[in-house]
């Protein structure tokens, strides 16, 4: 068996990234960027001013001092002409700062009358309040890629003057659930059989990632009806099984594939729970074959099919993302495996479930994290370090 690390090294070394497409910058949010994008101008252009108030000219006002208003400037309608000493220009946020200004009063410091204003501040405050040219970022500033675009990222594009940008095409993902045992929510089960509950999950996983899943229907445990999905899922990025990756006498999803021109990867992963785990290139698609244990699928959807996903899109290769948190509870020594446990956040810290059983969906269902512990660890105690993976 090998280490959860050195399956994906092997899952990260398949990985063939879609192409990039160009996209409308208000489709762009939770996509990958593929290519930089360069600010062609300064932000703000000008300097302007950061409060609502009055440009003067000249040096730091005293208190008191007097000052002619010939102007105003506004948002979207400057005051251009040039600003002398003892002159003052009616100003708002984010308006041009006029030539020659050199500070801003605001108007919580000024007495107007008519067109005279003077400087009275409430104490002795003072300041530019000017935003200057370029502060935010200069021109020819660029937004790296690869990166995964979040609405603030979109926002700073806008200010860039990116109409659309070129982002990694969504992987389509094809989730071929197989077993003789499954029907559909909604279809009549048999006495011997289960709804598919685990495709339902990891279609919700890869559309949150960035991905476009495509759920095939049900296949049996025979050769022809396995060979009819494949066949369906060709032209996909990554195909995903669930179930039939082991080694039992209806685990038939490995000859299969091959017989569509697979090269298997065969592992069993030192992990719980979740230890078949099969990968592979089927033609253009890269092919990932999961547990059918419906808790041992979800965990090896986050701790394998995530990662490969976010590769597919032009991200660096990396694991799943870990926080550190505190225990809650004391533990045992751990088992030979690494072990994927689940357990809620608490006020007195992370708290495991008594019960680990890989098939019970309720407490996947009410689990917010993942807690790690690494093979053999020692016993741990109440408020020590441990890794999660959130859910």
């Amino acid at each position: 068996m090998i280490t959860v690390t050195e399956a994906l090294d092997h899952l990260f070394a398949l990985v063939a990234p879609t192409d990039p497409e160009t996209v409308p910058l208000a489709r762009a949010s939770g996509r990958v960027l593929a290519a930089p994008v360069t600010a062609a101008r300064a932000q703000p252009p000008f300097d302007a001013s950061a409060m609502d108030g009055y440009a003067i000219a000249g040096p730091e006002p005293n208190r008191g001092a007097t000052y002619t208003i010939v102007g105003s400037s506004a948002a979207g309608a400057g005051f251009f002409g040039e600003l002398r000493p003892g002159e003052a220009v009616r100003i708002f946020t984010g308006a041009p700062v006029p030539p020659g200004a050199s500070h801003i009063l605001i108007q919580e410091d000024a007495e107007v009358d008519g067109t005279a204003q003077r400087f009275a501040p409430d104490n002795d405050r003072t300041g530019q309040y000017i935003s200057r040219k370029g502060s935010d970022f200069p021109a020819g500033f660029q937004l790296t890629a690869p990166r995964r675009l979040r609405p603030t990222d979109v926002a700073l594009l806008a200010s860039m003057n990116a109409p659309e940008v070129q982002v990694a095409q969504k992987p389509v993902v094809a989730i071929i659930a197989t077993g003789n045992e499954l029907v559909q929510p909604g279809e009549p089960p048999g006495d011997d059989q289960i709804f598919t509950s685990n495709t339902f999950a990891l279609a919700a996983m890869v559309d949150a990632a960035g991905g476009d899943a495509r759920v095939l229907p049900i296949a049996r445990d025979d050769l022809k009806s396995l060979e009819q999905a494949f066949a369906l899922a060709q032209g996909a990025d990554l195909i995903v099984t669930i179930g039939g990756a082991s080694v039992g006498d209806h685990d038939l999803v490995a000859d299969a594939a091959e017989a569509h021109g697979m090269e298997r990867a065969f592992y069993r992963i030192l992990m719980r729970p979740g230890k078949p785990l099969m990968a592979g290139r089927m033609g253009r698609s890269m092919m990932l074959g999961l547990p059918g244990n419906p808790v041992s699928s979800i965990v090896c959807g986050h701790v394998f099919m995530l990662p490969v996903l976010a590769a597919l899109q032009g991200l660096p290769p990396a694991p799943a993302p870990r926080e550190t948190a505190t225990l809650g509870v004391k533990l045992p020594q751990n088992g030979p495996r690494e072990h994927y446990m689940r357990a809620k956040r608490t006020p007195d810290g992370i708290v495991p479930f008594d019960r680990q059983d890989s098939s019970l969906l309720t407490l996947m269902s009410e689990a917010d994290v993942l807690m790690v512990r690494p093979p053999k660890a020692p016993p741990a105690q109440t408020g020590a370090p441990v890794d999660i993976l959130p859910l």
